[in-house]
């Protein structure tokens, strides 16, 4: 199952999506999830629409209240002032006659109904009933989304606006008021409103209830309690939860595609360059571009990957060839003092003459320390890259070196050995570097300069600081490098030897392994010749360029 593919049906189908397609998936639709659950909890929103219907219901009951205490309220034989039923219906009902929706019920300061908008004498003396409009059904949508809300935050704290007077026993959408503790409330603080009470009915239909007292001459005759439903809260918070569940599809369809999308393009490359690895490590990959152009062409990070890929591929086949290159020299140059051997050995088995056996067993010695100093570099310089991956490079001053290396010379060499010449600094050349495989590379310089340099002739050990390069040199005053063999003079078993040198002294490696040593500190090390004034050689110069550390 590839990153591009669709989403199969069931818990089964989802576990065979490419994991990297479900994590962005994940990714990309928590936040939005997040999003959706903060907006469809919408009590902030619903509670300011209950607080402005509140509001308006209220004043409301303030003026009926105001118009019946003008109206309906006589003074009995006590002097105190009483709601008289007789006048508290009719101007009730002319009341509320504008508002369909609304009920009002008017109590006395003993807590009995006096009057209901309700409830109206008819024609003739019938007590007419007039039942709130009924509940406007609702669609299945309307339903379907409402259901859904509702289950969604029955897993969240409810804030909702229901209301008891003090929440004592049973405040919730079914709870009703008392009547007496309405008349106590609003008796006891007339300049006080007492509490709403909003409450959701069995048919569905969200309530509110607020009650105010009828006051005449400070005293409270009576309260009224008016309840209106708030049918255009119901309806705002509907249309919020269908415009955010709209851009929930949309927002949900949108990432869907997006993460396919991102999937195609990181999950695809990325399981293309998996596959050219593995066709590399099977070796089929050697004589084919190792991973495909148009992965290699992209400019983003997959890009970096790729091309960061091809590099290593190509610089493994390179290792590999020349490992092979290596094998076969090692090979080639190991079997000449075998052969050497091989046929003195024979040749010592038929000779009875000892002056010629002697001779052949001097030649086997010659070989055997030919082969030892053989297999000896060979070894140092196969084990040589993994030793200077493995070692941790830290600041040397190469000063204190050169000057080590010229003492050590001066105050042990013979009367007509060369004389070495140091030029350097006495401190300043610091360079990032494994100190013991440094003073390798300038002891392997040394000595081909000791080895090609006349009696009693200069050496010269120089060093200086050239901008962000540390620059050495050793020169002397032999012969020479012929132009021709300037760049295979660093070549594995390469010899250029002087006249007089005993056979099978040096294997040819070691200027082969000071530049792997150099290169491997990110250094170049190359080989020229002196000249005079004419244009004469006069004697060989290597210089070492390392970076400042």
């Amino acid at each position: 199952m590839t990153a591009a593919a669709s989403f199969p049906a069931g818990g089964r189908g989802w576990r065979r999506v490419s994991p990297l397609l479900r994590r962005i998936l994940l990714v990309n639709a928590l936040p939005l999830a997040l999003i959706v659950a903060a907006l469809l909890y919408l009590d902030q929103y619903q509670h300011g629409l209950l607080t402005a219907e509140v509001t308006a219901l209220r004043e409301q009951a303030r003026i009926y209240a105001g118009a019946l205490a003008e109206s309906a309220v006589q003074s009995n034989a006590s002097d105190q002032p009483s709601l008289k039923p007789d006048l508290a219906r009719p101007l009730l009902y002319r009341l509320t006659e504008p508002t369909p929706n609304a009920q009002a019920l008017v109590y006395g300061a003993d807590g009995r109904v006096i009057a209901n908008s309700r409830i109206r004498q008819g024609p003739g003396g019938a007590i007419v009933t007039e039942p709130l409009p009924p509940v406007q059904p609702r669609g299945d949508f309307a339903r379907a989304v409402s259901f859904l809300y509702d289950q969604f935050v029955a897993f969240l704290p409810s804030s909702e606006v229901t209301s008891g007077q003090d929440g004592k026993g049973g405040s919730g959408l079914g709870w009703q008021p008392s009547v007496r503790e309405v008349l106590k409330l609003t008796g006891a603080k007339p300049s006080h409103a007492a509490p709403p009470f909003i409450r959701r009915a069995a048919d569905g239909r969200l309530l509110i209830t607020v009650s105010e007292p009828i006051v005449r001459a400070k005293n409270t005759v009576g309260a009224v309690l008016l309840t209106r439903e708030a049918t255009e809260v119901d309806r705002a918070v509907f249309a919020v939860r269908v415009s955010i569940l709209g851009l929930f599809v949309l927002a949900l369809v949108l990432t869907v595609l997006l993460s396919v999308y991102l999937a195609r393009t990181i999950a695809t490359p990325l399981l293309r360059l998996a596959a050219s690895a593995g066709r590399l490590r099977e070796g089929r990959g050697a004589m084919t571009e190792p991973v495909p152009p148009p992965i290699a062409a992209r400019d983003d990070e997959i890009g970096v990957l790729a091309r960061a890929l091809e590099e290593s591929a190509h610089a493994l086949w390179a290792r590999m060839d020349a490992i092979e290159r290596f094998a076969a020299d090692v090979a080639h140059e190991i079997k000449n003092p075998l052969s050497s051997i091989r046929s003195a050995v024979e040749t010592v088995r038929r000779t009875d003459d000892p002056a010629r056996a002697a001779r052949l067993f001097d030649i086997i010695s010659q070989d055997v320390r030919r082969l030892d100093r053989l297999i000896s570099d060979i070894s140092d310089s196969s084990r040589l890259d993994s030793e200077m991956s493995r070692t941790a490079l830290e600041p040397v001053d190469l000063a204190p070196i050169l000057a080590a290396l010229a003492e050590i010379h001066q105050s042990t060499r013979e009367d007509d050995a060369p004389v070495m010449v140091l030029d350097a600094p006495k401190t300043g050349l610091v360079v990032r570097g494994a100190e013991g495989r440094l003073v390798q590379v300038l002891r392997n310089l040394i000595g081909n300069a000791i080895s090609f340099s006349p009696q009693r002739g200069k050496i010269w050990l120089r060093g200086r600081v050239t901008g962000s390069i540390v620059e050495l040199a050793v020169e002397d005053e032999g012969p020479g490098i012929p132009d021709a063999k300037l760049d295979h003079v660093f070549d594995r078993f390469y010899s250029e030897r002087p006249q007089g040198e005993g056979f099978g002294n040096h294997s040819g490696l070691g200027l082969s392994i000071s530049r792997q040593i150099v290169e491997a500190h990110q250094g170049r090390i190359t080989a020229e010749n002196r000249r005079d004034p004419e244009g004469a050689v006069i004697g060989a110069r290597f210089v070492i360029r390392l970076p400042r550390g």
